[in-house]
């Protein structure tokens, strides 16, 4: 009986302990874990999207997004002679619309950076908008920003143009500049 009475004295300890055990390592892990949270989203793709639920219209709906060549580009295809290329494509209405001043962004700057700088200058304030989060509010937030892109070409197209790019080739046709130009241009500070 004594000896039942230990075991079960010890069993009651080991419990309290494994229970305390297991308490602290919760309060670790949930230290430890940053989360993250999907609060708003924002698009452009062709076929006039400009919004997640028209993408989902879009691809719904099974609607072909190709199209003619867009005439606000400054492209004369029709002066392209000798040459068999497709006349049609998939592109992103609204690329010209870009207003630099809002970002702080002077002209001649906005017209050397790559297009896809600039269009993610404009989703990123887009989702802000969209959360309903003040961009002032994320100012000096720990706030990171991963951003994808697609075909660096757009530095060979500056190299025929290098008066117009002037002091901004350094920065103009960089992937990794995408991100970074968002968090300069919000005032993000990414985790600390």
């Amino acid at each position: 009986m004594a000896d039942d009475q230990k075991l079960l004295g010890y069993l009651k300890r080991v419990t309290a302990d494994l229970a305390q055990t297991r308490r602290r390592l919760q309060e670790y892990e949930a230290r430890e874990q940053d989360p993250i949270a999907i609060v708003a989203m924002s698009c452009r793709y062709p076929g006039g999207v400009t919004s997640p639920e028209e993408l989902w219209r879009l691809v719904a709906d099974g609607v072909d997004a190709v199209g003619p060549f867009p005439a606000d580009r400054g492209w004369n295809m029709d002066s392209v002679e000798g040459l068999d290329f497709a006349r049609q494509g998939g592109f992103i209405d609204g690329a010209a619309e870009f207003d630099p001043a809002f970002f702080g962004i002077s002209p001649r700057e906005a017209v050397a950076m790559d297009p896809q700088q600039r269009l993610m200058l404009e989703l990123s304030w887009e989702a802000l908008e969209r959360a309903g989060i003040p961009a002032d509010k994320v100012r000096g937030g720990q706030v990171a920003v991963f951003a994808g892109s697609g075909f660096q070409d757009y530095g060979d197209l500056l190299n025929a143009a290098l008066e117009a790019a002037g002091p901004f080739m350094g920065t103009a046709a960089v992937a990794a500049v995408i991100a970074g130009r968002v968090s300069y241009t919000l005032g993000l500070e990414g985790p600390r």
